[in-house]
């Protein structure tokens, strides 16, 4: 990063991640959290589609190819699905720490223009954790794992307890998901949310 904000900057008594033991194995693909997910779910026609694989210890590697709906400027992707790449990467971590947790803050810096058809290779890592707070980070890179960096980011995630979503989601949402006879994908739907 450029020089990340102060809140972005564990504290003192910040402890080393811990991956938890029922956390999928590394090289496993995490799957998508919720099918409407507009990072990872299949079912946006017009969303990133991203597919993360947990890496070792607390880290995962991802990646998406960026479409024509994805861009802004012609032929080269929006700053704002960059973002949203990172934070959906960002927020995959949490299911390596069996956490459910929100995004409080992401700091980006955009380094290089990503064009339309690229396929963006993303590795993210939990550097911190104290008490509710998750601190971790992210890159993306273009031409393939070890490419250039394209897109970075700091990010702090907060724990919450799936009310959380249940207390603030629309009614029609929460009342479908919670109704999915797919055990799986009901828990699933409200266990990460990015």
């Amino acid at each position: 990063m450029s020089g990340s904000s102060a809140a972005l900057q564990p504290p003192a008594d910040a402890v080393t991640p811990v991956r938890h033991p029922d956390a999928p194995a590394p090289g496993e693909l995490l799957g998508a959290h919720y099918g409407e997910c507009f990072g990872c779910g299949g079912e946006q026609p017009h969303g990133l589609h991203l597919q993360a694989r947990a890496g070792e210890g607390v880290s995962i590697t991802a990646e998406f190819t960026v479409q024509p709906a994805h861009q802004g400027a012609p032929g080269l992707a929006h700053g704002g699905v960059l973002a949203t790449a990172l934070d959906e990467t960002l927020g995959s971590l949490n299911w390596l720490l069996r956490t459910i947790a929100v995004t409080g803050r992401l700091e980006t810096d955009f380094v290089r223009p990503v064009p339309v058809g690229t396929t963006l290779y993303l590795e993210a890592e939990v550097t911190a954790v104290a008490g509710r707070k998750i601190y971790s980070r992210a890159s993306g890179r273009v031409g393939g794992p070890e490419g250039p960096v394209a897109v970075r980011a700091e990010a702090l995630f907060i724990e919450v307890k799936v009310d959380h979503f249940v207390d603030h989601g629309r009614p029609e949402e929460i009342r479908a998901a919670m109704s999915d006879p797919d055990r799986i994908r009901r828990a699933r739907a409200f266990e990460v949310n990015p």
